[in-house]
C-alpha cells in the first residue's frame, strides 16, 4: 500500500494574533494536474494519530473507493486552548471560525490544487471540534459543504444556529448511547446524548443530505477510531 506525506505547515493568523501550525496529508499518488477536496480536521492531531486517518486514507485512497483529498490536521496546544476555540461560549470561537474562512482557507487554495467551491471543502471533529466545524459550516455555508462530527457538544446556542440555518451542508454524525455523563474539560459533566437527539430532529427536518446513527459505546476514541473508514466512505465515496 502506497503512503501519503505529512507535511508540517505554519501560518500567521491576524485573525487569532498567533501563529497556527498544522499538519497536511498529501496522497501517495497526488498529482497537480487533479483537482482535490480539501478535509479540515479540528483535533486535528488526535485525528491523526488517535483517529489513525492517514492510514485510513491510504488505504480508501489506494483502492479508489474516496474522491482524491487533501486532508489538515490542525491540533490543539492544550485543553483550556481548545475549550476556548472550539466551545460555542469560548472567548476565541469567534476568531477562530474567521481563522478557518478568511485565512486558512485561502492559503490552502493557494498551496494545493482545490475545488474552489463549499462541497470541495470538509469540517470535521471529535466533541468540541465536531461543535465548531459545525457551526463554522453554518456560519460559512458558501465556504464549507461538508461535515463529520463525532460526538459533537450541543447547547442552546448550536441549536439557534441550525435552527436558523438557510443552506446545510451535507452531515454525518455519529454519538454513543452511553454518552449521558461526560466528564468534560471544565471539570463539570454533561449529557452529549440527549442534545444530540434534539439537534438530529432539527436537522433531520430540514435536510435528507444527513447521516446520524448511534452506536453503543461511550465518548472517547476508543469508538470514534473505527468509525472513521466509514465517515470517509459515507461522505467522500
Amino acid at each position: 500500500m502506497k503512503r501519503g506525506t505529512i507535511q508540517d505547515h505554519l501560518i500567521h493568523s491576524a485573525e487569532l494574533n498567533e501563529d497556527i501550525s498544522f499538519m497536511v496529508y498529501v496522497p501517495a499518488d497526488f498529482s497537480p494536474m487533479l483537482s482535490y477536496t480539501f478535509l479540515i480536521c479540528q483535533d486535528g492531531k488526535d485525528y491523526f494519530q488517535l483517529g489513525r486517518l492517514p492510514r485510513t486514507a491510504d488505504e480508501l485512497l489506494g483502492s479508489e473507493d474516496i474522491e482524491p483529498l487533501i486532508i489538515v490536521g490542525i491540533p490543539y496546544e492544550n485543553k483550556h486552548d481548545r475549550r476556548e476555540k472550539y466551545h460555542p461560549d469560548g472567548a476565541k470561537q469567534a476568531a477562530y471560525i474567521r481563522f478557518l474562512a478568511n485565512e486558512l482557507v485561502p492559503y490552502l487554495d493557494e498551496q494545493f490544487p482545490g475545488h474552489g467551491d463549499r462541497f470541495g471543502r470538509a469540517l470535521a471533529g471529535d466533541s468540541l471540534a465536531g461543535t465548531v466545524s459545525l457551526m463554522a459550516a453554518l456560519k460559512h455555508s458558501d465556504l464549507f459543504g461538508r461535515v463529520i462530527m463525532h460526538s459533537p457538544f450541543v447547547d442552546s446556542t448550536v441549536m439557534s444556529l441550525a435552527e436558523a440555518a438557510d443552506a446545510l451542508p451535507s452531515l454525518y454524525h455519529v454519538i454513543g448511547t452511553e454518552e449521558t455523563d461526560v466528564l468534560m474539560t471544565n471539570g463539570e459533566r454533561a449529557d452529549f446524548l440527549t442534545p444530540s437527539r434534539a439537534l438530529h430532529s432539527l436537522l433531520a427536518g430540514k435536510t435528507k443530505d444527513y447521516f446520524y446513527e448511534e452506536f453503543s459505546g461511550t465518548h472517547t476514541w476508543t469508538y470514534w477510531q473505527p468509525d472513521v473508514k466509514r465517515a470517509l466512505l459515507k461522505m467522500f465515496e
